[in-house]
């Protein structure tokens, strides 16, 4: 594929466009990703035709996290006051979701269901963070699982996000692939700095040169890391056959092409 069409297929380069709802759906386990700045008003989260249901969550499941400022989410009449990089499980069934606060950013995830979960609200304060990697490797972060089959409980989603330490610009080094699963990386607080995705099967990798607030679609196929031009965040949703999260294929790195 040419740089054009490899960023046609795999990149979603608009997560946030003003006041206005974004959601891509694509083919990978019915994955669907966007995200929504509510600005001085409310924004609700209308149905999309794609869901081919009532309203957007009568078969699928939501997960939120705000990477903005603070604001608020409401399910239903139940108000959930969202800090930054707090997050939120939405059960499916759920039938009137809106967005407030200046400031706020809210990535959305969403991925069919076939099961009811509570709503159930994710505070970063209390996460237990997972440390992985070593500064001599330029690969130190810290994992916060917020959805997952030990912490708050879905039908079928994972997710929660990756934070590099000062200094530190691999992710996830060697790299690895989900036969089981489709995964989607949201890229953010990057400012004015890139990371250079990498992507492709391990025999023939591609990259993508991503930017602040830009997603990148993962087929179960793919293996998925990056270097940046500084430290990053970003967050990690999945779907697939199971939530086991270290249920994966390393690929060694002498292997790689």
């Amino acid at each position: 594929m040419t740089t054009e069409q490899l960023r046609a297929a795999f990149l979603v380069d608009k997560i946030f466009d003003n006041q206005k709802l974004t959601m891509h759906f694509t083919d990978l386990d019915r994955l669907a990703g966007g995200g929504i700045a509510p600005g001085a008003e409310s924004i609700f989260l209308e149905n999309d035709k794609e869901t081919g249901s009532e309203f957007f969550l009568a078969r699928r499941e939501l997960g939120i996290i705000n990477v903005g400022s603070p604001g608020s989410v409401n399910v239903d009449g139940k108000h959930f006051t969202m800090a930054n990089l707090d997050g939120l499980y939405v059960s499916m069934g759920s039938r009137n979701v809106s967005f407030s606060g200046q400031g706020a950013k809210f990535f959305l995830i969403s991925c069919p269901a076939h099961a009811v979960h509570p709503t159930t609200h994710i505070r970063k304060e209390d996460a237990t963070p997972r440390a992985l990697g070593a500064q001599s490797t330029a690969n130190q972060r810290k994992i916060y699982q917020y959805i997952h089959a030990n912490g708050v409980k879905s039908c079928q989603l994972v997710m929660g996000f990756t934070d590099l330490a000062e200094g530190s610009v691999w992710n996830t080094m060697p790299p690895h692939t989900h036969s089981r699963r489709s995964e989607i990386y949201f890229y953010f607080d990057l400012g004015e700095n890139i990371v250079a995705h990498f992507m492709g099967q391990p025999s023939a990798t591609r990259h993508l040169f991503v930017q602040n607030d830009q997603a990148v679609l993962s087929p179960n196929w793919s293996i998925h890391c990056g270097c940046g031009t500084m430290a990053y965040k970003f967050i990690w949703a999945m779907a697939g056959e199971n939530q086991t999260f270290d249920d994966m294929d390393q690929v060694a790195k002498l292997e790689l092409r």
